[in-house]
């Protein structure tokens, strides 16, 4: 396992080359989306005959990478095109974070107002308008440091997202510095207290967006406890109490969900044994996004796909009318549909998850 002293040479090497260099770039630059207190760049993609409505989803890059390696190689711009939502990348600047991290630490930029949250809320505001999307379908998803950064728009600005994914990310609120935010990453994180340095930044709608929570059983980058408190805090925001519903599925994956008392799984928990600090892709037929960097692993867990599959923003088809013997799993575009009874998304949560058959 590597150590908090390898680990701060790792985040430290400032010179560290990217290998995304060679990735060509499907976001398009916008340059004037409204006030930039943090000195961010967006980039965006809008699929093709993308149709009004349309859902958003936000995605934040980990330390080193752009927001191309990221949005590319996790499958995000694939789903994208598969499923007809749109997508932003915020991506930081070197003279921001000489690493290219999301300062998920630093006080001036986990505010509502001011630095680097603020400006990916004026993306969000910007995309809404300017391709007539879903304002209550927009969601948000991060890896590491983005997967901090995508907690702290879920705290600071709950009312802008339905739901959130935070892949090997930490705990809002836990770090002020940069060496509290090593300590935090070592997963030492103390669990009373985590669900107020949330609900104190305040609701304005009285409620709080969903989260799932995904997490490497071998990182030893950001420990596989950081994701436990994230998941903690969370539980703490929403009241939720209990182990959750559990399975073991596909992949080495150990996966827990818990339901407020309307039956919605408000927050989600995923493991995966031997992954380390990277994200779950797959090659299996019908669900192959995204593709081979530093960051992505061939598990057989496709995380990103999951994601948006529990976002309702993707739907799979049944084996039944996905068709003939030997023909791939077929996946369609999601279309908005009455919400189902409490039991039944209970249901289709545990059979997702293997519980049920």
């Amino acid at each position: 396992m590597t150590s908090l002293g390898q680990t701060l040479s790792i985040l430290k090497n400032a010179t560290r080359p990217r290998s995304d260099d060679a990735v060509a770039s499907r976001l398009s630059v916008v340059p004037d989306f409204g006030d930039n207190p943090g000195q961010l760049m967006m980039k965006a993609y809008a699929p093709a005959g993308q149709a009004p409505k349309a859902p958003l989803v936000i995605v934040l890059h980990g330390c080193t990478q752009s927001a191309d390696e990221y949005a590319v190689s996790s499958g995000w711009l694939e789903l994208a095109d598969a499923f007809g939502f749109a997508v932003v990348a915020p991506e930081q600047a070197r003279a921001n974070n000489p690493n290219l991290c999301f300062n998920w630490f630093e006080v001036a930029d986990i505010r509502a107002k001011g630095g680097e949250a603020e400006s990916i809320a004026h993306m969000v505001s910007y995309a809404l308008r300017k391709w007539d999307l879903d304002p209550s379908r927009v969601f948000i998803a991060g890896f590491s440091a983005g997967g901090a950064m995508a907690g702290v728009m879920l705290a600071t600005h709950p009312d802008l997202f339905a739901g959130g994914a935070i892949q090997a990310g930490l705990p809002y609120g836990v770090a002020s510095s940069v060496a509290e935010a090593f300590q935090a990453m070592t997963g030492l994180t103390r669990a009373d207290g985590l669900g107020q340095r949330v609900t104190r930044t305040g609701s304005p709608a009285g409620r709080w967006p969903t989260v799932s929570v995904w997490h490497g059983e071998a990182d030893g980058v950001v420990r596989p406890g950081a994701g436990e408190a994230v998941v903690e805090q969370w539980r703490q925001v929403h009241g939720v109490v209990g182990a959750g519903a559990s399975a073991r599925t596909a992949g080495g994956r150990i996966f827990q969900v818990w339901f407020s008392n309307d039956g919605r799984a408000v927050v989600e928990h995923h493991r995966i044994e031997g992954l380390g600090h990277s994200v779950s892709i797959s090659t299996r037929p019908g669900e192959t996004f995204g593709g081979p960097s530093r960051y992505t692993t061939n598990t057989g867990v496709a995380s990103c796909l999951e994601i948006a599959l529990s976002w309702g923003i993707a739907e799979r088809l049944s084996e039944e009318a996905g068709a003939s013997a030997g023909s791939e799993p077929l996946l369609k575009p999601h279309r908005r549909s009455p919400a189902p009874a409490a039991s039944t998304l209970i249901n289709e949560a545990l059979r997702s998850a293997g519980l049920l058959r």
